[in-house]
């Protein structure tokens, strides 16, 4: 495990967040993180980083939404609002002590809580599309973790650790292979303007002109391993079936459909929970497409009920309702980024300005 944390660490500031002396580094995350933290905390002092950190204890944002009183609730850390704005890299470790607390706290709250880190969302958004703050989202294996997707904790750490390369002698050159690996088909789609993913279930098509496909190559998550764009907001027609259960909040929708017209959602279906489809696709924003992707890291191969993992596994695409990203060219604007998963394996063909590009879950190009 300590020489996993090392190497791990390792990639985080040297690959992912490439701190340089003098930069400073945000790392937000749970106390159940601190032995990763602290191997960080290591790796980016002898990178010459400055090094500040955030580490919240079991239940404290349940406390804040059940104790807080107006001016608490919208009360924003000093050191996190410096660190959106000011700050040169961001490192956010995953690191759930619950993900089924069983408490629900009024909507009102919730949405005051949120009202207040808007502008600071704002800015993230806005800096992390520029890198001018690197940013980085990764994940610490818990009992809480492991437990939503089905494994031991044992399996849930080897599980997340081939899913980020760290079985390889050099995690950082895996990686860097990776990249340039995925620059080639990045490249290939950014000359390319109209897409159609086809399988049994699915046949829509959308433009991507004007707009670019992002080689997600570990530097903003890891793992990663995707390529993603965001549509033209008024292009997409037809129909997707997304195979993988939708997580949302907790909340799991099973077998979503979607029916766009113009880009908008104008129809949708799921076997189970779409009572949570209904209330989303009331927000602003929601009805059109954030996010065209497709997943290509081969390493993760099941569903975890863990969007940071489950997106990338290869031989799948999937597609977000809602926030566009601004570093593609995105107008689309959203509370809310919520991340539906479709297997091709069996069938799925991708076509590009009309040339099959994909099929069977592979690159043809």
């Amino acid at each position: 495990m300590n020489s996993m944390l090392n190497k791990y660490a390792r990639l985080l500031v040297r690959y992912c967040l490439s701190i340089q002396p003098g930069e400073r580094l945000f790392i937000r995350t749970t106390t159940l993180a601190e032995p990763l933290v602290k191997e960080v905390y290591r790796e980016a002092l002898r990178a010459g980083g400055l090094v500040e950190t955030e580490l919240e204890f079991e239940g404290q944002n349940r406390i804040l939404l059940q104790e807080g009183n107006d001016v608490q609730l919208g009360y924003v850390s000093m050191l996190y609002s410096e660190a959106m704005q000011h700050f040169d890299a961001y490192l956010y470790i995953k690191a759930p002590y619950s993900l089924r607390e069983g408490y629900k706290p009024e909507a009102a709250r919730t949405r005051q809580r949120q009202q207040a880190l808007a502008p600071l969302s704002n800015i993230y958004f806005e800096r992390t599309a520029t890198r001018a703050l690197k940013r980085c989202l990764c994940q610490y294996p818990t009992q809480a973790q492991a437990q939503e997707a089905g494994m031991s904790l044992a399996s849930y750490e080897q599980f997340v650790f081939e899913a980020c390369r760290l079985y390889e002698d050099d995690p950082v050159e895996a990686w860097r292979q990776l990249s340039r690996e995925q620059q080639h088909i990045v490249d290939y789609l950014n000359r390319c303007q109209e897409f159609r993913y086809l399988n049994d279930r699915t046949d829509i098509h959308f433009s991507t002109a004007g707009r670019i496909w992002i080689n997600s190559d570990g530097q903003t998550n890891m793992p990663s391993g995707e390529v993603y764009t965001s549509p033209i907001e008024d292009s997409a027609q037809g129909f997707i079936h997304f195979d993988l259960p939708a997580i949302y909040q907790g909340q799991e929708v099973q077998h979503v459909s979607l029916w766009l017209k113009d880009g908008y959602v104008d129809h949708w279906e799921a076997a189970q929970g779409k009572e949570v489809l209904d209330e989303v696709f009331e927000l602003p924003g929601a009805r059109r497409l954030g996010e065209v992707a497709i997943g290509t890291n081969y390493r993760i191969q099941r569903f975890s009920r863990n969007i940071l993992f489950d997106e990338k596994i290869g031989g799948t695409v999937h597609m977000a309702i809602g926030q566009s990203y601004l570093q593609t060219g995105g107008k689309n604007e959203s509370a809310i980024h919520w991340d539906m998963i479709a297997d091709m394996k069996q069938g799925g063909q991708i076509f590009a300005d009309g040339t099959k590009i994909y099929e069977n879950g592979l690159f043809l190009i």
